[in-house]
């Protein structure tokens, strides 16, 4: 029963910068795998970033590798998601969510279904 709130979300031009928030609460936030997923109206929940425990180990989607960097501070409990150069298509609901059994698993977790707690979601709108 992790508590996971994001912020930080809003409105920008295409090319801006946004830097999401996602707050811990209820759980052990260093021992968990984190992730960042998108959802676009009329579109599945897809896969943004993760971070392991220690921060030493990152994944990214193909569509944001190279402007969007993920990074978490386990003393405050947080992780965030810097997006730079942002287009258009990067519009959707941010959610922040936490892998609990991420210390089972050989490959981190880039699947929906693997994550069990959720955050209630950011919008983020980028206009042209």
């Amino acid at each position: 029963q992790v508590q996971l709130v994001e912020s930080g979300g809003g409105l920008v031009q295409a090319g801006g910068s946004l830097r999401l928030s996602c707050a811990a609460s209820g759980g052990t936030f260093s021992s968990y795998t984190m992730g960042w997923f998108r959802q676009a109206p009329g579109k599945e929940r897809e896969f943004v970033t993760s971070i392991i425990w220690s921060g030493g180990s990152t994944d990214y989607a193909d569509s944001v590798k190279g402007r969007f960097t993920i990074s978490r501070d386990n003393t405050k409990n947080t992780v965030y998601l810097q997006m730079n150069s942002l287009k258009p298509e990067d519009t959707a609901v941010y959610y922040c969510a936490a892998d609990q059994q991420a210390y089972k698993r050989r490959v981190v977790a880039t699947r929906a279904y693997e994550y069990g707690d959720w955050g209630q979601g950011t919008q983020v709108t980028v206009s042209s």
